[in-house]
């Protein structure tokens, strides 16, 4: 098999070690022909077992959202990329930061730096939505109030004690406009506090909805 058929019969720019050897395995050893792929630069490796189509292949950059979910599971995209792709953050994020149930783990490929947080199994699914982006892939991803409330909790180092030290850290530390908080669900933000049973979360969601 050449990689132009490989690349006929793969519609997505990410593949993984399993439709690699399944489209190989008529050859005696395919592990050869991914290594002769990986080393000619029709395929990139971004870990063990999941591959991207090199730069002369590719019909659309690689979703790094989606390869978030894949490098590291159960995971969704959550945190400062979140709310970046949400619009709630100025700045540009580098590293794609999610949240998953193992422990925190931290990737570095050659399609960037993937970041990733814990979370306890009763809070993981709450507030996770399939984001279906024109001419991008599904990939999973925290909602609005799951991705603040993600970042509330993991930021172990600030002091929130009341509703005054929360917004003046939701505007200054984070920038995230006014407007912006008041067109989060309190209601939401409480279930997620709830599932995480933690208090600065129920403090959030005091602050959202009606920040006047």
């Amino acid at each position: 098999m050449r990689i132009e058929e490989l690349r006929r019969a793969v519609p997505g720019e990410e593949v993984d070690y399993r439709t690699l050897i399944s489209a190989l395995r008529e050859y005696v050893n395919p592990r050869a022909k991914i290594a002769t792929w990986i080393r000619r630069g029709d395929l990139v490796r971004v870990k063990k077992g999941l591959y991207v189509f090199g730069p002369l292949h590719s019909r659309r950059p690689a979703s790094r959202e989606l390869l978030a979910n894949l490098i590291y599971g159960p995971s969704y995209v959550s945190l400062d990329s979140a709310l970046q792709i949400h619009g709630f953050i100025p700045e540009k994020v580098e590293a794609v930061t999610s949240v998953a149930c193992g422990r925190s783990r931290r990737f570095t490929t050659p399609l960037g730096v993937f970041i990733y947080r814990c979370a306890p199994p009763n809070a993981f699914a709450v507030g996770v939505d399939r984001s279906e982006q024109e001419g991008s892939p599904p990939f999973l991803l925290a909602t609005p109030e799951k991705a603040l409330a993600d970042k509330v909790h993991d930021d172990r180092g600030s002091a929130l004690l009341n509703r005054s030290d929360m917004l003046s850290y939701l505007k200054e530390n984070l920038r995230i406009p006014e407007q912006r908080l008041a067109e989060l669900s309190s209601d939401s933000v409480e279930e997620i506090a709830q599932a995480y049973r933690s208090q600065k979360l129920r403090l959030l969601a005091r602050c959202v909805g009606h920040t006047q």
